[in-house]
């Protein structure tokens, strides 16, 4: 799993949903950087979030074949979108996005349920399982959606999610131990 490269919200901390903004100069740095990586992986299908910063990511990487799969869009946060977490907290004090969710905001961003975010990962783990078998498969996405993605493969509740703090521009792995599934790597910044 790569989390997509810096963008200006997410270096200011602003959560970042369905807007679709580019990667900075320092973003497409750290993803080119993991191409050497990516390039040692038997890397039998690859998908990416539609967000142009998750498939500029992909392609920086040197994954050039991802498929876009709409089920890896990060959370929608609604009324939440493009704030901070101390912004929200102002509005809502001791806000915690794992425990009291997002309010819903206009057409563009209707926000969306832990639930709901958890029922697209399952969903993306169900064409992916099948895919194992012939090699690693690499999944190109962000934050929160690649948390929850990680508690559904470790067979945990969606909101364990909050559990795994991922930068962006890292790598993770996800793979089994006795049949049973498990994190091999987490979080890996692209010098490591």
């Amino acid at each position: 799993m790569l989390r997509h490269g810096q963008t200006e919200w997410s270096e200011a901390g602003r959560h970042t949903g369905r807007t679709d903004i580019p990667l900075t100069p320092h973003g497409e740095a750290c993803a080119t950087v993991l191409a050497p990586v990516l390039a040692r992986r038997n890397i039998a299908a690859a998908f990416s979030s539609p967000a142009k910063r998750a498939v500029r990511t992909a392609e920086l990487a040197g994954i050039t074949d991802a498929k876009p799969d709409p089920d890896l869009w990060e959370w929608d946060y609604g009324g939440y979108e493009g704030m901070t977490t101390a912004q929200i907290r102002q509005q809502r004090p001791g806000w915690y996005l794992w425990r009291d969710g997002v309010v819903p905001g206009e057409t563009d961003h209707p926000g969306e349920t832990l639930v709901q975010v958890s029922f697209r990962v399952d969903r993306v783990l169900a064409r992916v399982r099948p895919l194992l078998s012939d090699g690693d498969v690499a999944l190109v996405a962000h934050g929160h959606v690649l948390r929850v993605l990680t508690a559904r493969w470790l067979q945990a509740d969606p909101a364990d999610g909050r559990l795994y703090r991922l930068d962006t521009g890292t790598i993770s792995t996800l793979g089994t131990e006795h049949d049973e599934p498990v994190i091999l790597t987490w979080n890996v910044p692209p010098s490591a």
